[in-house]
């Protein structure tokens, strides 16, 4: 058997925890039935609010290849059991959820996410250069607040306009030039 023990994120990128007091505290949801949420259902229950929200876990932390890489990743079954072999969840609809991450990580076969955030074949998206630029609390910019969101779903279009509004309130405005997303 290996263990993989984890660090507190605070304690990843050097800051001290906030007191539990003062935290988020993500709303209790009765169940694991998202029907009535936003967003695509996933295999597994992900609650982004618990984990970005009320346990301030870096977007970074799971996403580690959004700095990098064009694409964000979606995060690899051990980032999840490095956590989850020890945190068991505080009610019931958490245990069953986090009980199919630990049966995924015994059979090792993965959950089949849906993707959320999706560009047409045609267009490209470096991630890694946004985060450069802004930083990686800009996620919210594309991806909305989702420490207060229970299921992940899509806040903005993404459509060209969307985007090229954004370039032109930089300062100074990033380029326009359409090979920079067409390539």
């Amino acid at each position: 058997m290996v263990l993989i023990l984890a660090l507190p994120p605070a304690a990843l990128n050097g800051q001290q925890a906030q007191p539990a007091s003062s935290r988020y505290q993500a709303p209790v949801l009765s169940g694991s039935d998202t029907s009535k949420l936003k967003g695509a259902r996933q295999p597994i229950f992900f609650r982004h609010d618990i984990h970005a929200g009320q346990d301030q876990i870096p977007c970074m932390y799971c996403h580690y290849s959004a700095s990098i890489s064009s694409e964000p990743g979606i995060p690899s079954l051990q980032t999840c059991i490095g956590c989850h072999q020890l945190i068991g969840g505080s009610t019931p609809s958490h245990q069953a959820e986090i009980k199919k991450v630990r049966d995924a990580w015994r059979e090792r076969k993965p959950p089949e996410w849906i993707r959320v955030h999706a560009l047409p074949g045609f267009v490209r998206f470096p991630h890694m250069r946004h985060i450069k630029a802004l930083g990686t609390g800009a996620c919210v910019t594309c991806h909305g607040d989702v420490q207060k969101q229970a299921q992940v779903s899509q806040v903005s279009t993404l459509r060209m306009g969307w985007c090229v509004r954004c370039h032109m309130a930089q300062k100074p405005p990033v380029t326009r030039d359409c090979s920079v997303c067409h390539y």
